[in-house]
């Protein structure tokens, strides 16, 4: 059993055990060091040895013995010997010493309403809290702005929860107003009010207060309601966006996503994006998009429970941490883009014309090699409503499909035109790219055999690159187009002039068109 010793603080006697009384001697010694050659000094020690009494006395001691861990609370509320102001020892005090030091502004605990804003700035400014407290009402009644500057200032005033900042709060008048509570402490009275450094009973005041203590009661309830609908709107918002996340980026389950209801395969812009930037650069990448990702859903999920739960904790340092990260992330990732971006700096093109030297009425357009063909476990697809991309992952080749328009000659020779297109960091490397870009197409007497993709050979970065192919026939030529061709075409040519789709008749598996001088017009 722990050795207890009795010990008389303030007139009241308490047993304590022997670890506390060990803190607790050398917590008094260090303030008697602290106010020993000051005058006055006396005095703030018996009105500290007094606040001590009244906090042991107020707290719930196991079998009546003061622990350790109750002088540690004890300390932690008055404050530490080197927070008291004492920096000038050999000035004269007047009744504390914090007679003529700058008071400072702190939310007030003994005087609350709602968070002792009102309170604190009443006893800083040395008046009446009932009249702070009708001034943000008033401007919270016609301006909202009473409100809006209550919240911040609840935000950022610390409380006056320690005996070194009730001090700080008061300034000199601090033993003063000790002293009258401990008068009025456990005597039943009214509420008081401060002025002119005293507390007085007022019963306007204490009728006021109580008013705007039920109304506070009533806006902290709403506060409360409204606080956890929005914390569980973060909790909602960021665990479905975790959920997401790791559906698509990491599990990638197509399934559960339609890449239909967002224009593009969002399911593979990751594995698309290793094609679009450098190798070295595209960890880096990935690695910072998944932090700049994952920090604000991790927010969300944080601040939502704590809006819920309403719980304190000290992650002021850590917030700021990760917000600093999270911008940092977001900056880098932006300049590796932007550096990535030049070599999407400039656009060319190289085109080739072929003429057909038909003697019919009939042009047939067919396929040649299907991307359909391609497609199996190992290539992934990524499509927007008008660029589709087929990625072989194995060999790391990209198939495009490349884009077919048919129109009237107007008088000129009939002729395929193949036009290629890439971006560089120049003018002369976009040019270059075109040629490396892989397209098979033939023209074989009265027929036009194309390819439905174009290939950007391995180990090439992709660069916007675009095949584009214009057939020119006579007014009046009939064509007909197969499936695999036909995908080349505005979908929109399945459509009349009211917008409504219709089926193409089809024989032997092609479709007839008829070159107009508006462009391909379907026959039906």
């Amino acid at each position: 059993m722990d050795k207890t010793i009795n010990i008389n603080i303030a007139g009241s006697m308490f047993s304590i055990d022997e670890e506390a009384y060990k803190i607790l001697r050398d917590y008094l010694q260090a303030l008697d060091l602290r106010f020993r050659n000051v005058k006055g000094g006396a005095e703030t020690i018996e009105d500290i040895e007094s606040r001590i009494a009244e906090l042991f006395l107020s707290m719930k001691a196991n079998a009546g013995v003061i622990s350790r861990e109750n002088v540690e609370s004890m300390i932690s509320v008055i404050g530490k010997p080197e927070d008291f102001d004492s920096s000038d020892q050999n000035t004269e005090y007047e009744e504390t010493s914090y007679q003529g030091s700058k008071k400072r502004l702190y939310r007030n605990p003994d005087d609350t309403i709602i968070a002792g804003v009102c309170g604190g700035i009443g006893a800083y400014l040395n008046t009446d809290p009932v009249l702070i407290r009708i001034l943000f009402v008033f401007f919270t009644a016609f301006f909202a702005a009473g409100f809006f500057l209550y919240i911040i200032l609840w935000i950022a005033l610390p409380p006056a929860d320690r005996d070194s900042r009730k001090r700080e709060m008061y300034g000199s008048e601090y033993a003063r107003i000790m002293a009258m509570q401990r008068e009025t402490a456990g005597s039943g009275s009214n509420r008081t009010r401060y002025n002119n450094g005293y507390y007085q009973t007022s019963r306007l005041g204490n009728a006021i207060n109580e008013v705007f203590r039920a109304l506070g009661r009533v806006l902290y309830v709403i506060m409360r309601v409204f606080l956890i609908f929005i914390g569980a709107v973060l909790l909602l918002t960021g665990f479905m966006t975790l959920l997401t996340f790791i559906l698509i980026f990491v599990a990638k389950m197509p399934g559960a996503f339609s890449s239909d209801a967002m224009d593009f395969n969002i399911i593979y812009l990751p594995d698309f994006l290793n094609y679009m930037v450098s190798p070295q650069v595209y960890p880096w990448i990935m690695i910072l998009a998944v932090i700049a990702v994952i920090l604000p859903v991790a927010a969300m999920i944080y601040w939502g429970i704590k809006m819920i739960f309403w719980f304190k904790a000290n992650d002021g340092i850590l917030s700021l941490t990760l917000l600093v990260v999270w911008v940092l992330s977001l900056t880098t990732l932006a300049i590796l883009f932007f550096n990535e971006g030049v070599s999407f700096a400039e656009n060319s093109r190289s085109s080739v014309s072929i003429p057909i030297e038909s003697k019919t009425d009939t042009c047939y357009v067919l396929t040649d090699k299907r991307v359909s063909d391609l497609i199996n476990e190992k290539t992934l697809p990524f499509c927007t409503e008008d660029y589709s991309v087929l990625i072989n992952d194995e060999s790391k080749e990209l198939y495009i499909t490349p884009h077919l328009d048919i129109r009237d000659a107007d008088g000129e020779t009939p002729a395929l035109t193949v036009r290629k297109e890439s971006y560089g960091s120049s003018e002369i490397t976009a040019f270059k790219k075109t040629d490396e870009i892989l397209y098979n197409y033939k023209i074989q007497g009265d027929s036009v055999v194309l390819d439905d993709y174009f290939k950007i050979p391995a180990g090439r970065k992709w660069a916007a690159d675009n095949v584009r192919l214009t057939l020119n026939l006579k007014t009046g030529t009939f064509v007909k187009i197969d499936p695999g061709t036909e995908r080349l075409l505005d979908i929109n040519r399945h459509c009349d002039d009211d917008n409504n789709w219709f089926p193409l008749e089809k024989r032997d598996g092609l479709s007839t068109w008829i070159v107009t001088e508006e462009g391909l017009s379907p026959v039906r």
